[in-house]
């Protein structure tokens, strides 16, 4: 550990994993015409870390790299993306493997992880430990200032560049990021909402992308999950374009993240920080 090692180094066997979107024919109900449309692929993506298997998610299969490095980091399983030594893809068609090597520390905090979650149900979210892995304590951000208006008029328009699988053939979620300075910089998207903001937030760490006064746009629902995912990733704005849950609002106001619900016919709603706390 003394030799410093490249960072999320490029896959060393690249997967042959099925094109993002393939086209299918149909028949109308009433035999009245037949037809092909195009459809969103996923794939079934076993992630496993210095060996031992950790999670298999159902993906869109492009920029999964991207997804590997965000998902780890959203996920707290690594705290710092240079905590990633090595990273290979291997697979064929609908079944893909990632074998992922990580820090002695990261490991050892993952393997603790996996002991307290020992022994709970199917559910998956059952008993103290795992509700402790759900609320997890996170840190405080530094807080921000709020993005001007006016970079969040057309927003919802501005985004559909970044969104080239959802215009071809819809059934997946975007994540958006725009820099300090308003413009829109990256997207990626996915059939998972959380699926989506991992792979961006692994684009903007494998890219070095200065994440200072930036915001990352979200096409879904925002749950917790979505908060604490952002929150691990330092950004300090989350702008989304479906209403916040209730849980997920406290969790922003207590975090100092700036949470915007931008309404598809209405203006952007701050809710956090706090009405009250506004000039």
């Amino acid at each position: 550990m003394n030799a410093k090692r490249p960072v999320c180094p490029a896959p060393a066997s690249m997967s042959a994993a099925p094109a993002a979107s393939q086209t299918y024919q149909y028949t109308a109900m009433d035999h009245s015409s037949r037809g092909e449309t195009a459809l969103a692929e996923e794939v079934a993506l076993a992630i496993a870390y210095n060996g031992i298997s950790q999670a298999v998610m159902l993906v869109t299969p492009t920029d999964l790299e991207d997804f590997i490095v965000g998902f780890s980091l959203g996920s707290g399983i690594i705290h710092d993306a240079s905590e990633i030594y090595d990273l290979k893809l291997t697979g064929n068609g609908s079944a893909q493997y990632a074998q992922v090597e990580i820090a002695s520390r990261a490991f050892w905090n993952l393997k603790q992880q996996r002991r307290q979650l020992a022994g709970t149900s199917g559910c998956g979210l059952c008993g103290v430990e795992a509700v402790e892995q759900a609320l997890p304590d996170l840190k405080v951000l530094a807080g921000a200032a709020l993005p001007p208006v006016q970079w969040l008029d057309g927003l919802r328009q501005r985004i559909s560049d970044f969104q080239p699988l959802g215009q071809h053939c819809g059934a997946v979620h975007a994540a958006v990021f725009m820099d300090g300075q308003g413009q829109l910089v990256m997207g990626r998207e996915d059939i998972g909402r959380h699926n989506a903001l991992d792979k961006l937030i692994g684009a903007l760490v494998r890219k070095q992308i200065d994440l200072t006064g930036g915001s990352a746009i979200v096409t879904s629902r925002c749950s917790l999950e979505l908060i604490q995912k952002v929150l691990r990733a330092g950004i300090q704005t989350l702008i989304s374009l479906s209403s916040p849950t209730g849980l997920a609002l406290q969790w922003a106001r207590r975090h100092n993240l700036n949470l915007i619900h931008l309404p598809q016919k209405s203006a952007p709603r701050v809710y956090s920080p706090a009405q009250e706390n506004q000039p």
